[in-house]
């Protein structure tokens, strides 16, 4: 293929589009697809059974799709699957899942994952997400749409953050995060809402409102937590609030972070 350069390692049985693109070096393993558009720079890694969607571009050093970091993990025929128009920049690393964890890792479409950044088996990445340099997103997260991750910060495993949130940086996150939260703080506090993102997506007035007034419920109203989430599902009409209120009371495995 013209579009493979000749010091390229590809080896038998790998998919490889016609207009996809294998720069000097890199080494594309027997069970990969390449979908079209695909740009791998050079000297990237692509292993093990994973798909990387259309006009994604993968740059230098990057290692895609080898074993998980799980001791539990035995050889067991697992997938990564990346979706469309993704930037994965210098030095990331993504592995396949587990069979304990789904059998499958999930890259979402449209995502910008900087330098050294690391996704983990069986983490479900959402569209859109911006992970800064030097992130950990640890084995069998959620991250939702819309979700920046700021830079050295690391995820624990099996936590979700909610459509919308943004993780300040130097940032260790424990527990779940509600849609549009912003977290901050070296042990992540909920310290409030995403306002410059829900206004950057041109969130209208009163859903941004009603959004204030049911974070202040969630900080500050009587009851637990899933309490005050259910009474603002008796309640409220902005969809947004609703959306924080079936984050809330849907199944986890962890606790919240709640509003200091």
């Amino acid at each position: 293929m013209s579009n493979v350069h000749p010091s390229a390692v590809i080896e038998p049985g790998a998919q490889i589009d016609a207009s996809a693109q294998v720069g000097p070096f890199c080494c594309v393993g027997p069970d990969v697809v390449l979908g079209p558009d695909v740009h791998l720079k050079s000297h990237v890694v692509v292993t093990g059974r994973t798909e990387i969607g259309a006009g994604t571009v993968i740059f230098p050093f990057a290692v895609i799709g080898e074993i998980p970091q799980d001791l539990k993990y035995k050889g067991e025929p697992t997938r990564l699957v990346i979706g469309k128009r993704n930037r994965i920049r210098e030095h990331v690393t993504m592995n396949c899942g587990t069979e304990g964890g789904g059998g499958v890792t999930r890259v979402g479409d449209d995502g910008l994952f900087m330098a050294g950044c690391h996704i983990a088996h069986d983490a479900i990445i959402g569209d859109r997400c911006i992970i800064v340099n030097s992130v950990a997103i640890a084995g069998h997260c959620v991250l939702e749409n819309d979700v920046i991750v700021g830079g050295l910060s690391g995820v624990h495993q099996f936590v979700r953050i909610g459509r919308g949130a943004i993780i300040g940086a130097v940032t260790m996150v424990t527990n779940d995060v509600i849609p549009y939260g912003l977290v901050q703080a070296p042990r992540g506090e909920l310290d409030g809402l995403n306002l410059v993102g829900l206004k950057r997506r041109g969130v209208s007035r009163s859903d941004i409102t009603a959004l204030r007034a049911a974070f202040q419920e969630l900080a500050h109203g009587e009851g637990t937590f899933h309490d005050r989430a259910q009474r603002l599902n008796d309640e409220t009409d902005s969809e947004y609030v609703r959306e924080i209120v079936d984050f809330v009371l849907a199944d986890s495995d962890r606790h919240f972070l709640t509003p200091r």
